[in-house]
This record gives structure tokens, sequence and C-alpha cells, in this order.
């Protein structure tokens, strides 16, 4: 789940991460009135799930009223990377003297968090390291030892942030790291982690990524997952329990596991297909189950052609194959599908599906040659 910058904000609050005072707003009224209540100057910040909203006219400073009443309303319903704005945030103007860069997230091939710090804030990190990759002080840290204070001391030396920011610095990362792994985030960043006049460290942004398998561990997070931004289809993938994630293509995919849809959708793409989308049932691949992907799939009107990869390992062929069966009789679907099944009953999971073989059903015995069929059907 990706927050909004004031979600964040108000999550690092939780870990007493300074932040700026704020307030969250949907019309030019309120921005105003919020406004005064905060005392200008303010900032007035647009709030979609996206960078480069700086870029895009997305936030403007406002030393009073009339101002802050003339942004808010060319920022509202601003179009910023195709994410229309009907939220503002209203905060508190910082005066700044420098601006930082810091993150925590995962690295899964060294099975480690990542910990990223640098003095060139202010600017999208792909940049940095791409442009300037020394400027940014990497740390792995084990997640049985987690950050100590002494690793975190020497990562903030070793980026060398101006010494009047190390101690507010360390602080802010401490409080960071254990937000992190205590909010079962898959990302928390501060771009920019700034250094006031005065000689503050603090939070001027906050961009959070939260796993959404913890949500039986934080049941407030049902609040960040209603203000989630979902196209119709992953709308209605959600509501029937699916793990989806729409694309553009041609293709309709329905694989069991995350891998094994990850792999489906790249071995599409490298026989020249074009996937419409991520769509992970799980371990479950009964009647009710396969006929909530298969309506999801269908009410795409991009699918021209759908594939079905399941490899039973728990799951049986037999019970996936029956419950394709049922699905397809529950629903009415135009497109051609293919079907390739491997693993647990897989021959008794053929043997049921046999008699519905035809033009519209194929099955195939390997995953690149269902890829390839199926490819071949969506460009018909």
């Amino acid at each position: 789940m990706d927050l909004y910058e004031y979600q964040g904000k108000q999550l690092f609050a939780r870990y007493d991460i300074p932040v700026s005072n704020g307030e969250a707003v949907e019309s030019v009224d309120a921005a105003v009135a919020a406004a005064d209540r905060i005392g200008y100057p303010v900032v007035v910040k647009a709030q979609v799930q996206v960078g480069g909203r700086g870029k895009a006219g997305g936030i403007k400073l406002a030393s009073n009223a009339d101002e802050c009443r003339q942004y808010a309303d060319d920022i509202l319903g601003l179009d910023i990377k195709g994410h229309v704005v009907a939220l503002l945030w209203i905060e508190t103007a910082s005066d700044i003297s420098e601006e930082y860069y810091a993150s925590f997230t995962l690295d899964r091939s060294a099975k480690k968090h990542l910990g990223m710090l640098s003095a060139a804030g202010g600017v999208e990190i792909e940049q940095v390291a791409e442009e300037n990759p020394e400027a940014i002080a990497r740390i792995w840290v084990d997640p049985v030892d987690g950050l100590t204070p002494e690793q975190c001391r020497a990562w903030v030396e070793e980026a060398q942030l101006n010494p009047a920011a190390t101690e507010g610095a360390i602080d802010i990362l401490t409080k960071l790291w254990r937000c992190y792994v205590d909010a079962d985030a898959d990302l928390v960043e501060i771009n920019p982690l700034i250094l006031t006049t005065d000689g503050r460290v603090h939070a001027l942004d906050a961009k959070v990524t939260l796993d959404d398998s913890s949500l039986f561990r934080h049941p407030d997070y049902e609040t960040y997952d209603a203000t989630q931004v979902r196209d119709a289809r992953e709308t209605a993938a959600h509501e029937k329990g699916l793990q989806y994630v729409g694309l553009d293509g041609s293709v309709g995919i329905i694989a069991n596991g995350a891998g094994l849809a990850m792999s489906t959708v790249d071995i599409v793409s490298q026989v020249g297909g074009s996937p419409a989308n991520f769509l992970d049932i799980g371990g479950g691949a009964n009647a009710d189950v396969m006929t909530g992907a298969l309506e999801v799939i269908t009410n795409d009107p991009n699918v021209r052609a759908i594939f079905i990869n399941i490899f039973g390992g728990i799951t049986k062929g037999d019970e996936v194959a029956n419950g394709i069966i049922a699905a397809l009789d529950r629903v009415d679907i135009k497109a051609p599908i293919v079907i390739r099944l491997d693993g647990t009953n897989a021959e008794e999971g053929h043997a049921i599906l046999a008699p519905r073989v035809s033009d519209q059903l194929r099955i195939e015995s390997t995953m690149l040659d269902a890829a390839r069929v199926v490819t071949e059907l969506a460009k018909a």
C-alpha cells in the first residue's frame, strides 16, 4: 500500500520523527481556513501517489490567504502523470539550510534491509545513483541484529552530512528504522530530510509503502487501504480478495503463487505477447476463486486471450480442474483460454478438463508452449 505524503507524515509522527505541522483538505476554502490556523507562510502540496509534483506545479509557497486560495485552486484538479489531484496538504513552511536523502527498503538479493543516505537530497535518488553514485552511503542491516547506534553513526559520517546535522540525523534514522520494522513497511523514504537554518533536522517529505500482507497485525491500516488508487479492474479484484495488478496488454493471466504469476508475465512478454495483468489466486483454485478471477479478467475489454498457469503443490490438479470447469459454467467467456496444469494430480486434472477441450479451451504441456499459443491467439 502506497501512502499519501500526509499519511506518511502521520505515521512518522507516531515514532517521534519531526515533521511539519499541517492539515489535509479537499477544497479551496478548507485550504485557506487551514492556512489561517497554521499561520503563514504555508506550503500548498498536491497529494498524489507519484513523484514529480514540484516540477508539475503541484507544490507552491503561499505567503498570505490570497496566494493560498489561488494556489489551492490551481492545484486541485491538476493532472500529475495521470493522477488527478483531489487532496491537498497545507503545512508550515520551513527555512531550509541543506537537503538530504534517507530511506530504508529491502534488498532481496542480499536478503537484508538496505539503508541509503545522501547529502544530495531534494532530487530523485535514481538520478543521484546514475550521475553521482559515490554520493550515496549504503548500509545493509541484518534483520536479526537490527541497526545498532554504532552502525548508524558510522553510516551518517560516511554520508558526509554537515556536522551540524550529525546528531539530529542519527536520531531520525534510528526512529525511521524502528518505523520501517514495526510498521511492516516495504519502503520508508524522506526526501528531502532537511537541516533548518536554526540547526534542526526535520522530515520535509514522507514516502511510505506498507506491506498489505501485514493487515492482520495492523487493523488501523484499513484506513490506508481505503485510500489506495486502483482502476476498476483492480477494485473488483480487491473486493474478491485477489492479488491483481492491471497492465495494458491483451493476454489475461491467472496463476497460483506470486512467483509463478511474475514468471508467467515475463514469459508471455518474452515470446512477443503483451500481458494484460498480474493475477495471483494463491493456494486456492476452487470454483469460487476461479470464477472471481475469470470475471475480473473478462471484464477487461483489452483481453483477447486468457492464460491459466497452475502448478499444483498443496493445491491438487484435480481440484483445480474442477474449479476451472465450474467457473466456465458460471462466467460468460468469449476469449479463448489456454491452460497449463502441472504438479500434484496433474494427470487427473487433465482427464477432468479433456471433455471441454476445443478451439475455445486448449491445454498445453509446458509453460513456454502455452505462452506461445496464447500469444498467437491474442494476436488473431
